[in-house]
């Protein structure tokens, strides 16, 4: 497509600067009469070539074409999809007294990664104090990079021994993916 507006403005410049700046000037001598400017330059427009009109009917006149053309183009596109987690997690324990206690999961993503040691989870807390009370208490551990659709090495650790307050407490931890930092 672009080829063929290049050699369109290339014929119409060739158009322009191939003529010879006649024009039709207005004046009180000439009153029309087709004078020579060589500084004025109007561009010439091509006429569309005229199809022969068939008489079918008396009242109907009916084009015929004289030629058709098929253009076939063909353009590819490279869609990238980022690598995403596609799981939720949602862990619940009881701890009891001064009780350690390491949970396992899984966190799944939306693909295979094509690079190995290349897309690292990144956690928003790593370090929890579940209870506010000063003491971190739950700490959560996972491989340093995301190396297959399924990631199942992942921890989380809590020492109930820095729980000082009892009851039902809850903490919410984004995730998200990161790309090794260099190429």
């Amino acid at each position: 497509m672009k080829v063929l507006l290049i050699l369109f403005y290339m014929l119409t410049q060739l158009i322009v600067f191939s003529s010879e700046g006649i024009m039709t000037l207005p004046s009180d001598e000439t009153m029309g009469t087709p004078v020579a400017n060589p500084s004025i330059a109007t561009p010439m427009i091509p006429l569309i070539p005229a199809s022969p009109v068939e008489k079918v009917d008396e009242n109907e006149d009916v084009w015929i074409l004289e030629k058709i053309s098929t253009v076939m183009m063909e353009s590819k596109v490279k869609v990238i999809v980022p690598l995403e987690i596609i799981s939720d997690i949602e862990i619940k324990a009881m701890i009891i007294d001064d009780q350690k206690l390491d949970i396992p999961f899984e966190i799944e993503m939306n693909k295979e990664p094509e690079k190995k040691d290349h897309y690292m989870l990144k956690y928003s807390q790593k370090e929890l104090d579940l209870d506010n009370d000063g003491n971190i208490d739950t700490k959560i551990y996972s491989p340093k990079y995301i190396n297959k659709k399924i990631v199942d090495d992942n921890v989380l650790s809590i020492d109930g021994s820095n729980i000082t307050k009892e009851g039902l407490h809850k903490k919410r931890v984004y995730i998200t993916v990161e790309v090794k930092d260099g190429k």
